[in-house]
């Protein structure tokens, strides 16, 4: 089986990295392999297209700030500026969209991280590895046992639940890359869901926001009525 990406796309996405290549932050995640990497994470797949989307050119400040909101916590100044072009890899069976593959960089405790996705076309976690990861404690963390827990979840999960009550941190002393990890998945997650997902998690998170804020203003009315 050989697949091959449409020329107008790899002239797009070529002159994008080439613009992004003149600032180090503006450096995307992309597969280092796509044709290989597409066939191992979906046996069926008979193609693949890709795209790039940046919050710059899809957003921008009012974007940026909602990515925060949703990740509760800021984008760092140097893996995640603006101008960062996020590579999708949408994988077709014949005509039918059976998937996607997607990643992020995240900053780790010994440098960058490359946190590869791969999903199906409700945002479900198909797959998960490291392309990039630089730790004494690799091996712990590439481990399949650490690795497949993820399969099943969605940003639903992220939103919802505490992950790493589910998910125990594999290393015996690094628990800055284990909390790295899943902060980088859940943006990975986040942007997904905007970029191509028509924002589906949306009512998810704002369930979620309204159930915080319910109780403050319970209490609240419950104050002012005593006074």
């Amino acid at each position: 089986m050989k697949m091959k990406l449409n020329r107008t796309i790899i002239l797009a996405a070529a002159l994008l990295l080439l613009k992004a290549s003149a600032v180090y932050a503006a450096v995307g995640c992309t597969l280092t392999d796509p044709d290989r990497d597409i066939r191992r994470l979906f046996s069926k797949a008979t193609n693949y297209k890709t795209e790039f989307f940046s919050i710059k050119e899809n957003g921008g400040p009012p974007l940026h700030a909602e990515i925060e909101k949703k990740l509760g916590d800021k984008l760092d100044t140097v893996y995640e500026t603006d101008d960062v072009p996020y590579a999708y890899y949408t994988v077709l069976q014949g005509k039918t969209v059976i998937g996607y593959v997607h990643g992020v960089n995240q900053k780790g405790r010994f440098g960058g991280m490359q946190l590869i996705l791969a999903t199906d076309t409700q945002g479900k976690i198909l797959d998960f590895y490291y392309q990039k990861l630089t730790s004494p404690e690799a091996k712990a963390f590439r481990n399949k046992k650490f690795t497949k827990q993820f399969v099943g979840l969605t940003l639903k999960e992220f939103y919802t639940t505490d992950i790493s009550k589910k998910i125990a941190d594999p290393s015996k002393s690094n628990a800055r890359d284990y909390q790295s990890t899943l902060r980088g998945l859940k943006k990975n997650l986040i942007i997904y869901d905007i970029f191509k997902l028509n924002r589906k998690f949306d009512p998810v998170f704002k369930k979620q926001q309204e159930s915080k804020e319910k109780p403050e203003t319970e209490q609240n009315k419950s104050g002012e009525k005593e006074s």
